[in-house]
C-alpha cells in the first residue's frame, strides 16, 4: 500500500462502490481499508449513513485513472498530484482512540465480542481498538457490568469503532506473543541433561522382593520314633497304678 491516502477514505470508498466497477481489492488498496470493510460497505453493513465523496471533483482521481483500473483488475489506483503543496504535519504522540458520541454506547458490545472471539488479546489491546477503559473490560468479563443482561456481542469493525487492518494487526501480535510463551514453557519442561557419570554408570542394585514362606511341613516319623513314642505313652499310663499299690501296702 502507498503511504498517500485520499481525504475521508470511507466516504471515498462509498462513492467508488456506488459509482464504479472497481474491485473490492482495488478500492481497499486506494483508500487504505481492508477488503472485508469494502465488502461490508457494499452490503450495507459498514459505513451506514456516510455520504459518498467524489474523488474526481476534489481532484484526488481522474476519470482516465478510474477507467484504466476498471479495464485491468490488477491495476492499482494512484492519487493525482496535488497542485497545492501542503507543509508536513508535525508528528504528535498517539493518544487514546477517539470514539464518536453516537457510537459510545456500542463499545460494551464490541468489548464482549472481542472477549469471546479473541480471548488472547490483552486489555491494553482492546483499549486501543475500542477506546474503552480497563475497569469496563473487567466488569464485562466478570459479568458485573450494570448493563450486562442487555449486552450482545457485535463486531467492532461493523460498528465502525476500528478498522479491520487494526484488528488483524492486534490479533497477529497476540498470536506471536502466545507462540513465544508456549516455546518458553516447552523449554522449561525439557529441563537439563543429566551428567555422563549418572547415565553411563552401573545400574543401582534393585531391592529383591521376598515372598512369604508358608508353614513348614511336619517331618515324617520313622518306625523307631513311633515305637519310642508309644512306649513313653504306656509308661505314663502304668506309673500311677504302681504308686497306688505301694500306698496300699
Amino acid at each position: 500500500m502507498s503511504d498517500r491516502r485520499p481525504l475521508m477514505p470511507k466516504a471515498t470508498a462509498v462513492w467508488l462502490v456506488e459509482n464504479t466497477a472497481l474491485s473490492f481489492d482495488q478500492i481497499a488498496e486506494f483508500c487504505g481499508l481492508h477488503p472485508l470493510e469494502v465488502k461490508g460497505i457494499a452490503d450495507g453493513e459498514v459505513a451506514q449513513g456516510i455520504k459518498g465523496m467524489d474523488p474526481v471533483t476534489n481532484g484526488q482521481l481522474t476519470r482516465e485513472e478510474i477507467a484504466r483500473a476498471e479495464k485491468d483488475g490488477k491495476y492499482k489506483l494512484h492519487l493525482a498530484e496535488s497542485k497545492v503543496q501542503l507543509p508536513p504535519l508535525p508528528q504528535t504522540r498517539k493518544g487514546p482512540r477517539y470514539t464518536p458520541v453516537s457510537r459510545r454506547h456500542d463499545r460494551p458490545n464490541a468489548v464482549l465480542w472481542l472477549l469471546r472471539n479473541h480471548p488472547e488479546l490483552k486489555d491494553s489491546q482492546i483499549m486501543r481498538l475500542v477506546g474503552t477503559t480497563k475497569p469496563t473490560i473487567a466488569q464485562i468479563r466478570d459479568r458485573t457490568h450494570w448493563n450486562s443482561a442487555q449486552l450482545t456481542p457485535q463486531d467492532p469493525v461493523t460498528l465502525g469503532l476500528c478498522s479491520q487492518i487494526d484488528l488483524d494487526a492486534e490479533v497477529k501480535k497476540a498470536a506471536r506473543r502466545t507462540d513465544r510463551t508456549k516455546d518458553a514453557g516447552d523449554e522449561e519442561k525439557a529441563g537439563t541433561l543429566l551428567p555422563t557419570s549418572e547415565t553411563t554408570g552401573a545400574a543401582p542394585a534393585r531391592a529383591e522382593i521376598l515372598t512369604p514362606k508358608g508353614p513348614e511341613e511336619a517331618a515324617e516319623e520313622t518306625p523307631e520314633q513311633e515305637q519310642a513314642r508309644v512306649l513313653a505313652k504306656l509308661k505314663g499310663l502304668t506309673s500311677p497304678t504302681k504308686t497306688e499299690d505301694q500306698e496300699d501296702e
